[in-house]
């Protein structure tokens, strides 16, 4: 599992609810395919799946199993847009390009609903909205501004302001002075999510799945071939779908990129979930070192948030996000934590993904927390691609974010300090 091991996964709540997924096997020997994707999350089941339905032959290779990188550990909430704001987006490109981008996340967020009922993936889907809690008071400006932008600009009705009354009403906590809550938001199983996904490739559009076949090489002398420590394959594409779990298989993109880690407990199931987070909302706030939360399907606190700027895991996550949990709901002091896990997820400078192509290689990572609903564009962006029409891609590719100062060997001790003194100005 790579940078992934020690962070908990067999003991998440994901995977203690997962839907029964029959184990791929591992890849040995030679295999060809007219395209190889490696990552079996989101990012590359979505490609796979917009390969597949071009009528192209698609091997997929997973180093660990499907789903279990972010895809499956995350949050699970379903948030519209980017991780830069509307008002931010307008700032960056102009009102015209601004809007085309945040309504391809609209787009992205159809197609993964369009997905869930097309092949019938039960993965506790849940639509009620999202709420961005204010940390601070000065935090409501710049809530109102892009409620704001998203109306004026972006045609987009669905957000709006809540005082602080409002949002204790919504959200039982003291801790926060207002919100925006998006009625488009929503949150649903990861996990399950995935695993549908893998299903509907393999059962439906017979594309090829192998688990346990970590990429170790990659050939673009001709084509695409890539190895395993028992196989290859070739191909005449390649999709890059590894996230922060690239480490350094292909070193030209992995400097924009920084892996980071986060950890979740859920809570033993709530005497009365709705008290304590009204409507089912997912909720995330402000602070630059996020807090999100939201309500499983059987009435449990789903709750990720903390710092930590070590790779090293700590010893008792549980116990290590407790303290983050109890400062938002006092009220849970003594509730028990039934599950605690963590994973890693990519981050880049911009916070904007890093989409594009080398040749006939193509990549999708560093969603830098948005990573439900977004790799849906990606994958039918890459599927158009190869397909020959590039037009979206283009526009994906538009958002390339620069490289973290120092390339990869660097990232690491820079991001450290930028992360110390953000949580800094966080408490400040």
């Amino acid at each position: 599992m790579g940078f992934n091991s020690g962070l908990g996964m067999e003991r998440s709540y994901y995977v203690a609810t997962a839907t029964p997924f029959a184990p791929a096997p591992r890849l040995e020997g030679e295999a060809a395919a007219d395209v190889i994707i490696v990552g079996g999350g989101f990012t590359g089941l979505h490609a796979a799946l917009s390969a597949a339905e071009l009528g192209l032959s698609v091997v997929l290779l997973e180093a660990g199993r499907i789903g279990w990188g972010a895809s499956g550990r995350n949050g699970g909430q379903l948030i519209p847009g980017w991780r830069k704001g509307a008002a931010d987006l307008v700032k960056l490109y102009g009102a015209e390009q601004a809007r085309l981008i945040f309504d391809l996340s609209l787009r992205a967020r159809e197609m993964v609903l369009a997905h869930a009922q097309l092949h019938d993936i039960r993965c506790d889907l849940t639509l009620r909205g999202h709420l961005l809690a204010a940390a601070k008071p000065d935090d409501l400006s710049a809530l109102r501004e892009e409620v704001e932008t998203l109306e004026r600009v972006m045609n987009y009705p669905h957000a709006r302001v809540l005082d602080a009354d409002e949002t204790r009403a919504k959200l039982n906590s003291p801790l926060f002075h207002g919100a925006l809550l998006d009625g488009f938001g929503g949150h649903f199983h990861p996990l399950n999510y995935a695993l549908g996904l893998a299903e509907a490739a393999r059962s439906k559009y017979r594309v090829e799945i192998f688990e346990h076949s970590r990429a170790l090489s990659i050939d673009t002398s001709s084509g695409v071939a890539v190895r395993t420590d028992a196989g290859r394959v070739q191909a005449r594409y390649g999709v890059l779908a590894c996230d922060a779990l690239l480490e350094g298989l292909e070193p030209r993109i992995a400097g924009r990129i920084m892996p980071v880690a986060n950890y979740l407990v859920a809570t033993a199931p709530l005497a009365d979930p709705a008290a304590l987070i009204a409507d089912d909302l997912a909720v995330s706030d402000t602070r630059f070192v996020v807090d999100y939360f939201r309500l499983s399907a059987d009435g449990r606190l789903i709750f990720g948030g903390g710092e930590r700027y070590t790779p090293e895991p700590p010893h008792d996550i549980a116990e290590f996000v407790r303290p983050f949990m109890v400062k938002i709901f006092p009220q849970l002091a003594d509730t028990p934590i039934e599950y605690a896990w963590g994973g890693l997820v990519s981050i880049t400078m911009s916070r904007l993904p890093h989409i594009g192509r080398m040749g006939d290689l193509f990549f999708a990572h560093g969603y830098s927390g948005q990573g439900t609903l977004l790799p849906a564009i990606a994958g039918a962006a890459i599927g158009d691609a190869i397909d020959g029409d590039s037009g979206l891609l283009d526009v994906l590719s538009g958002l390339a974010p620069p490289e973290f100062p120092g390339g990869a060997s660097l990232r690491a001790p820079l991001h450290v300090l930028g992360m110390l003194w953000y949580a800094l100005r966080d408490r400040l």
